[in-house]
């Protein structure tokens, strides 16, 4: 009898191992994964003089070579989606996810959306968590010292940025339809341990 019990004691810890792959399976069906772990940079096109560089499987930068600022650059192109993003910056980062970028060697707020990650920017109506020049953010979060998840949404015109599960930006516009996206090295420390998208 004691035997019989362990045996189903075994299958009952099987199932539930089982069970969570599966639910995990299912919460990451139909994303792809552009960074996690050793390979983080073979997903993407540099532009500009940031020192990315892989470090214990994060992917980061904390100094620009030159005077322009360093972008990764996603080597595909997408429309609609969603991006799940894992970052941390230091107080004085200025850092920001660029999407639907027009020209994917001058990625910019005027070429792309910007979704800003900028905790002293001198307006902060476009710091961290609003679109540049497109959707405002008030009060304006703060990024700085911990780890943060960016979740951006983009369905046609409809723009809906998300940081840490509260709402920042969201706004119709029609600016920009299709174009690759980019992680932004402009200042202090930044770093992203996992990039997802899904194309909708």
């Amino acid at each position: 009898m004691k035997r019989l019990s362990v045996i189903s004691m075994g299958l009952l810890v099987i199932g539930f191992i089982i069970s969570g792959c599966s639910t995990t399976a299912t919460r990451d069906a139909g994303w792809i994964t552009l960074i996690d772990g050793p390979n983080g940079l073979d997903n993407w096109d540099r532009v500009g003089t940031g020192n990315w560089a892989v470090v214990d499987g994060i992917v980061q930068a904390n100094k620009r070579l030159g005077k322009e600022t360093g972008y990764l650059v996603s080597k595909n192109s997408y429309g609609d989606f969603q991006i799940r993003a894992e970052f941390w910056v230091d107080d004085d980062a200025n850092s920001g996810i660029f999407i639907r970028c027009a020209d994917p060697q001058k990625p910019g707020s005027s070429t792309c959306y910007e979704v800003n990650i900028y905790d002293k920017r001198p307006d902060p109506s476009y710091g961290t968590g609003a679109i540049v020049n497109v959707a405002k953010v008030s009060p304006m979060p703060k990024a700085g010292g911990r780890w943060n998840t960016m979740e951006i949404t983009a369905k046609g015109p409809h723009l809906l940025v998300v940081l840490n599960g509260t709402r920042t930006a969201e706004v119709q516009d029609s600016k920009h339809a299709r174009g690759p996206f980019s992680l932004q090295y402009g200042a202090g420390i930044v770093k992203f341990r996992k990039v997802q998208i899904k194309p909708l």
